[in-house]
């Protein structure tokens, strides 16, 4: 079985994480992923967050699988000669550099074009056009800026970031398919084209519901929010809503057994409408099926702390696998708080190759995750991250066509 993207090739002149992690889900399908790194230096997270001194990072090895490095100083001349091959001979490029940083090095999206007219040029930026559009971003300012922030958290607390990534690497996975978008279309008109992706517009795009609820918010009280249950003020933005669930179903998180001295022992709890009847006996609540005020999920809205109360009496009596185990035969939607260390020692996970443990040469075993995505006919596998200009000489050789002197020649020159 042949890999879905095999025979594409990419050059990555991304770091950190957002631009590292679409190459790294093309490179993972089987496309060739060349990441050109400053020489001796290499992307910055090479030397960030280290645990082990002298090694590359987690934070860089998680993000750079399946590629191939090689060392470029794209400031000197032959470095130039260099990059401007690789550019010929490459089908998509991927930067996530500060805007206009490729424009002054020489190489402008209409320069690309005259060098490579079938390139796809593909770029992350932290704002589109408009007044902040030369801004720099960083995650959590996506996430702010995105509407995911003032979204999240305790109502009437402060906005809060999520720990998920939704700012790199989620635009990062949006990048990922514009690209295959582009190189679908490539097949059928001959021609590049840019690829653009924002962080603010890819933040937005997984907070949609939210922007959903603005807008009912001028229609009325969003009823399934605790606000409505407890009186609160809805004020004219989207609350935040503690743990509500975002959508028609109303759902908490909820404290289960041993909770007093494991801070994952909870379990999240949905009380669906087809199902009410199973969860009033279930929790011990069964007068509550016939009581005009829970019988309905409308009736309901009033009472949900009430409700939640209820069921929390219940589940601290259970463990959150105990739970899960008792409401999923009875299509009660429940799901165990789990921390990342039950997720990494998580055995279904291991076999479905969505956490991989990983062999490097300087490091030794370190677990990652592999590909969320899963294809029938075209096998996914993880590789370890590339050292700093691994494959240097053999890029030089195979892709842009050096002999062993020019080779030699350009790094005495410090082109490489």
């Amino acid at each position: 079985m042949t890999k879905a993207l095999e025979g594409v090739r990419i050059l990555d002149m991304t770091h950190v994480q957002s631009g590292p992690t679409c190459t790294q889900l093309l490179a993972w399908f089987g496309a060739d992923v060349i990441k050109v790194e400053r020489p001796g230096v290499g992307d910055a997270t090479r030397g960030q967050l280290r645990d082990i001194p002298d090694v590359d990072s987690l934070y860089f090895t998680m993000l750079n699988h399946n590629k191939r490095s090689i060392t470029l100083n794209t400031k000197d001349d032959k470095g130039k000669e260099i990059f401007v091959k690789l550019i010929e001979k490459c089908d998509v490029m991927v930067e996530n550099f500060a805007p206009g940083a490729l424009d002054r090095m020489g190489f402008s999206w209409e320069r690309i074009q005259e060098i490579n007219p079938r390139m796809i040029y593909a770029s992350i930026k932290g704002f589109g056009p408009g007044d902040y559009e030369d801004c720099k971003v960083y995650e959590n300012v996506a996430q702010c800026a995105g509407g995911s922030a003032s979204t999240t958290g305790e109502a009437g607390g402060i906005p809060m970031v999520t720990g998920a990534q939704i700012g790199d690497s989620g635009t990062g996975l949006h990048l990922a398919l514009g690209i295959v978008t582009a190189l679908y279309h490539r097949e059928q008109s001959g021609k590049g084209q840019r690829v653009e992706c924002a962080m603010q517009d890819g933040v937005l795009n997984l907070c949609r519901v939210k922007l959903r609820d603005q807008q009912r918010l001028a229609h009325g009280p969003l009823r399934e929010y605790v606000h409505f249950s407890r009186g609160m003020d809805f004020g004219e933005a989207t609350p935040r809503a503690g743990n509500d669930s975002g959508g028609g179903q109303p759902g908490r998180i909820l404290k289960c057994k041993g909770w007093e001295n494991d801070p994952d022992a909870y379990t999240y709890f949905i009380t669906q409408a087809a199902v009410w009847k199973n969860v009033c006996d279930v929790i011990g609540k069964p007068e509550w099926k016939e009581n005009a005020d829970y019988a309905t999920p409308e009736a309901r809205l009033p009472h949900l702390d009430k409700v939640f109360e209820a069921i929390e009496a219940w589940t601290m009596t259970k463990t959150k696998f105990e739970v899960m185990e008792l409401c999923n035969p009875l299509n009660i939607p429940v799901g165990p708080i789990l921390s990342m260390k039950e997720i990494a020692e998580d055995p279904a996970l291991r076999k479905t190759g969505t956490v991989v443990e990983i062999d490097h040469p300087e490091r030794g075993s370190y677990l990652s995750v592999g590909n969320p995505i899963k294809l029938s006919d075209s096998p996914s596998d993880v590789e370890r991250s590339p050292l700093l200009g691994e494959h240097t000489d053999e890029i030089l050789k195979d892709v842009v066509g050096l002999s062993d002197e020019e080779i030699k020649a350009a790094k005495e020159e410090g082109a490489v």
